[in-house]
């Protein structure tokens, strides 16, 4: 009998610390976060940098460890294609909403992030885009909608104002690619040029996939702008200007964050260098933790920052601090915690106001020589 009890102790033992074991390896609560950029397409090196930008910041928080309300936390990056398509995106948001996360990072586009945003708001869950910068975004009422960009109505008037005082260019044509972005954006840069006393000789559209912009271009040589804005991403602007350089017009390009990238002189060739283009956010030369976060995102992915990275890392970053503020991982208090969020990170002090906006909006602005992104100035609006 005692040899049975004996043989049975190890046995009964090694069962209890099986059981120990199984029970803390399902300790950590998996938490989703959601992420939505194109990731296919002519625009899909800019979705994978900002996927990039998340990745790094949740594989961050997961080495250092989290705990929320007692419980220790797994975060999971739930990564979506859109493919810059609106009808695309608003799939893919219900998607992440019966993926349950808890809170999301994107879109990329205006035009995207914008008829996604609904969804999120039915939900109740917070959106953060990084790099959605068309002002009704965050003008349709929702509490959920948040941006960590600067926004049109900043950036527009920022290039006209470069382009009149410290340019001093008269005239300009104008041309956007038809999306909420590229559109707006040109709007309201025309807004500000017709009030600064450019003269703005037309205004064409185009669309965001166009290949051969010829036509336009041939109409606005004969009407010999200094400048010619251009609306839209790097995919057709890159293109675009280096149409322009074929035809012989001299006039400058002017463009927004959509086109002002790393990879635009692979789509222009020399014609970048006749390209001034702004950002809306901080140059990454003068974000407090800029160089470092330069630094570890080269080494983790082996390429070049494109452009909006940083701003995608702080976004995850805000959603853990809203959470740990809040102390809970349910969207309905992380919302709750959003509007008094102070958060210092990489792209510098994050503040929003009522609507989900910057409190303090930056705009760069950039030339290209021999095809490398020179800054020139920076706006503080």
């Amino acid at each position: 009998m005692n040899i049975k009890i004996q043989k049975l102790l190890p046995i009964a033992a090694g069962a209890m610390l099986f059981a120990t074991l199984a029970t803390s390896a399902v300790a950590d609560t998996v938490v989703k976060i959601g992420h939505v950029a194109p990731l296919t397409g002519g625009i899909a090196h800019l979705g994978k940098d900002n996927e990039n930008g998340a990745r790094l910041a949740v594989e961050e928080i997961n080495a250092k460890g989290l705990t929320i309300g007692g419980q220790k936390i797994t975060l999971q990056l739930d990564a979506q294609d859109d493919a810059a398509d609106p009808r695309t995106a608003t799939q893919v948001a219900q998607k992440l909403v019966d993926d349950k996360v808890v809170a999301v990072v994107g879109h990329l586009n205006s035009g995207t992030s914008i008829p996604a945003s609904k969804i999120y708001s039915d939900a109740g869950i917070v959106q953060i885009s990084p790099s959605a910068t068309n002002p009704a975004y965050t003008q349709q009422g929702f509490k959920t909608t948040y941006r960590v960009v600067a926004t049109d109505a900043q950036q527009g008037p920022a290039l006209a104002n470069y382009a009149a005082k410290d340019m001093k260019l008269k005239s300009v044509a104008i041309v956007d690619d038809s999306t909420a972005y590229g559109q707006g954006l040109a709007n309201e840069f025309e807004k500000t040029a017709k009030s600064l006393g450019m003269n703005v000789v037309s205004h064409d559209a185009t669309n965001d996939k166009a290949v051969d912009f010829r036509a336009i271009l041939t109409k606005i040589k004969g009407e010999n702008p200094d400048a010619i804005m251009y609306g839209g991403m790097d995919a057709t602007g890159g293109p675009f200007a280096k149409q322009a350089k074929q035809l012989g017009l001299r006039a400058k390009v002017l463009a927004g964050d959509g086109v002002c990238t790393d990879k635009l002189s692979d789509l222009a060739g020399d014609a970048t260098d006749n390209i001034v283009c702004s950002e809306a956010g901080m140059a990454l030369e003068k974000m407090a933790g800029g160089k470092a976060f330069e630094t570890k995102y080269e080494k983790r992915f082996g390429q070049p920052i494109q452009i909006y990275a940083p701003f995608t890392y702080d976004a995850v970053y805000i959603i853990v601090d809203a959470m740990k503020r809040a102390n809970s991982t349910d969207p309905a208090k992380i919302l709750a915690a959003m509007p008094s969020t102070d958060y210092k990170g990489v792209i510098g002090e994050t503040t929003f106001d009522s609507k989900g906006d910057l409190q303090h909006g930056v705009i760069s602005l950039y030339s290209y020589k021999q095809g490398k992104k020179t800054l020139l100035d920076v706006v503080k609006m």
